[in-house]
C-alpha cells in the first residue's frame, strides 16, 4: 500500500480512540515587548537549568538584536548575558547564541562595533564573541579578522554565524561569509559571496597586526575555511557552491573502517544537477588535527581574488545523490547521533512528502525514519542514548524512537497541534526538557512575539 495513504489512516483510526496524553506546556518567558529566539542552536546550559536566546527585532534580525538573555526553566527569571549599547535595527546585534557543552560559557554573533545605515551588519561582517556566564557582558572574541592585504594565517576575511561547540568543547564550527570575495563580486558581478563553513580551535595562535581598527577583530582562536566552494560548479559533480546547515558528527567524531576517531562536520551543499539546476545534498568534511598546515588549493588566509583554502587532510565527500531523482534535494540543520554513527536530514521520500532520514557519515544507503502523510517542519535533535529524535510535525512536537517497530508505534505527539507557529525545538543534555519557540500574539496587537516554552518528560 502506499506509505502516504497508510500513514493518513493510522492518522484517522488515532483520532477515533481516546485522545492523546499530551504533555504540559510552560511558558517561560512573557515580555511582550521583544522576541525571545533560539534560533536552532545548544541553547540549555550544561546543568539544564537555564535557556539561551537572542532578542532579534523583525526588520533587524540577528543585527537588531540588542541582547543575549537566559530564562531559568524552574523559576522562569530572565538574566542579560551581553547587551549592546543602544543597539539599532541596522547593528551592531548580538545573537544566534549557544551554551558550552560542559563549561558556563556561550557564544554568540557580534556584528562589527562601527555600524551604520550605510554599512550595517552583514552576512561579511560579524564575528564570535564568548562570554563567561560568571561575567556576564565581557565579551572576548573568539575568531581573527583581518580584510588588510597581506592576510593573516588563522584569521578569517568576513563574518562568522552560527557558532556551535564539539560536544567536548575543544572545537567551535560555523558557517562563513567572506568580506574579500563579496567585495570581488561587486567589482566582477560574478556570484562570489558564497556561504561556506570553517572551523576554530586554540592549538595553534594567530599573529595579527591591527592595521585597521574599525574593521579588524583579534581573536583569542585559530581559524581555518575547511570547505571548498566555486561560483560555477560543473553539472554532474560533486562541486558545491553552497555550504551551510552544518554541525558537527558525533561527541568527539565518528569511528572509520581503522575504528580510529575523524573530527568531522556534516553539512549541505549546493551542487548542479546534469541538467544545470542547483540541488542541495549532504556532505562531510573530515577535519585533520592541525588546521595550520597549508593544503592543495592554496593558502589558509586566501589572496586578493581567492578565498581561505582548506588545510591540508581536508577531505569533504558527497553522501547523498538526489540531483537525478524526482524529488531531488536535502535540507534542514544536519544533525549527527552523538555516537557519530548516524546523521539525520530532511529529505523527500518517494511520493514527494518531506521526511527525516539518517545516513552513515561513512555513506551507504539512506534509511527513512519517519514516514507522515504530510511534511516534517523542522530538523531533528538526538537523545543522548542515539535511540530516539525529537522535531516539529503539523505543529506538534513529536517524538520518536528509531527501532523495528512499525511507524504509527514509534511516533508520538508531545504536543498538541496548535494554530501558533512551532519552531526551534532543543533537548537539554540529560533528556528530560525540551525547550522550544512558540509565536504567541501579542495583547491588542496584530503581531507575535516568539517566547520560550518547555515540556518535561
Amino acid at each position: 500500500m502506499n506509505t502516504r495513504i497508510l500513514a493518513a489512516i493510522i492518522l484517522i483510526l488515532g483520532a477515533c480512540t481516546a485522545p492523546e496524553p499530551y504533555l504540559k506546556e510552560i511558558q517561560l518567558t512573557h515580555d511582550q515587548t521583544k522576541n525571545h529566539d533560539l534560533d536552532n542552536n545548544d541553547n540549555f546550559s550544561p546543568d539544564g537549568k537555564w535557556l539561551v536566546y537572542d532578542t532579534r527585532t523583525g526588520i533587524g534580525g540577528i543585527g537588531g538584536s540588542p541582547s543575549v538573555e537566559r530564562v531559568n526553566i524552574e523559576t522562569g527569571k530572565t538574566e542579560v548575558l551581553f547587551e549592546v549599547p543602544d543597539n539599532k535595527d541596522y547593528g551592531p546585534g548580538a545573537g544566534a547564541v549557544s551554551y558550552h557543552p560542559i563549561e558556563n560559557k556561550v557564544i554568540f554573533i557580534h556584528g562589527l562595533p562601527v555600524c551604520t545605515e550605510k554599512n550595517p551588519y552583514q552576512q561579511w561582517r560579524r564575528t564570535g564573541v564568548i562570554v563567561n556566564v560568571d561575567h556576564p557582558g565581557v565579551a572576548i572574541n573568539m575568531d581573527s579578522r583581518d580584510i588588510t592585504y597581506p592576510f593573516t594565517t588563522g584569521a578569517l576575511r568576513g563574518g562568522t554565524h552560527r557558532h556551535e561547540w564539539s560536544r567536548d568543547g575543544k572545537w567551535v564550527g560555523y558557517t562563513y561569509n567572506d568580506a574579500i570575495m563579496k567585495k570581488l563580486e561587486d567589482s566582477t558581478s560574478v556570484k562570489w559571496n558564497l556561504r561556506t563553513i570553517a572551523v576554530s580551535n586554540q592549538k595553534h595562535k594567530v599573529l595579527l597586526k591591527n592595521d585597521s581598527p574599525d574593521e579588524t577583530v583579534i581573536g583569542n582562536w585559530f581559524s581555518a575555511v575547511v570547505v571548498r566552494v566555486v561560483p560555477n560548479p560543473q553539472p554532474g559533480s560533486d562541486d558545491i557552491s553552497n555550504a551551510a546547515s552544518d554541525s558537527w558528527i558525533g561527541t568527539c567524531g565518528y569511528k572509520k573502517a581503522d575504528s580510529t576517531l575523524q573530527v568531522a562536520r556534516a553539512f549541505t551543499g549546493k551542487v548542479m544537477s546534469k541538467d544545470g539546476k542547483p540541488v542541495d545534498e549532504l556532505f562531510v568534511v573530515d577535519i585533520p588535527d592541525s588546521i595550520n598546515v597549508p593544503g592543495e588549493w592554496g593558502p589558509l588566509e586566501g589572496t586578493p581574488f581567492s578565498f581561505p583554502m582548506p588545510p591540508k587532510g581536508t577531505v569533504q565527500r558527497r553522501l547523498t545523490h538526489t540531483s537525478e531523482t524526482q524529488f531531488p534535494g536535502c535540507g534542514g540543520v544536519t544533525r549527527s547521533s552523538p555516537d557519530g554513527t548516524k546523521i539525520a536530514y530532511l529529505a523527500s521520500d518517494q511520493n514527494g512528502v518531506q521526511q527525516i532520514f539518517t545516513i552513515s557519515p561513512l555513506g551507504g544507503e539512506p534509511v527513512q525514519v519517519t514516514f507522515h502523510p504530510f511534511g516534517v517542519q523542522s530538523c531533528a535533535r538526538w537523545s543522548n542514548s542515539n535511540t530516539s529524535i525529537v522535531y516539529i510535525w503539523d505543529n506538534s512536537i513529536v517524538i520518536c524512537d528509531l527501532s523495528d517497530q512499525p511507524f504509527e508505534k514509534r511516533f508520538k505527539r508531545l504536543t498538541a497541534k496548535s494554530k501558533d507557529e512551532v519552531s526551534n525545538v532543543v533537548w537539554s543534555n540529560d533528556g528530560k526538557t525540551i525547550g522550544f519557540n512558540r509565536s504567541v500574539p501579542v495583547e491588542g496587537g496584530k503581531e507575535s512575539k516568539k517566547q520560550v516554552f518547555i515540556v518535561r518528560l
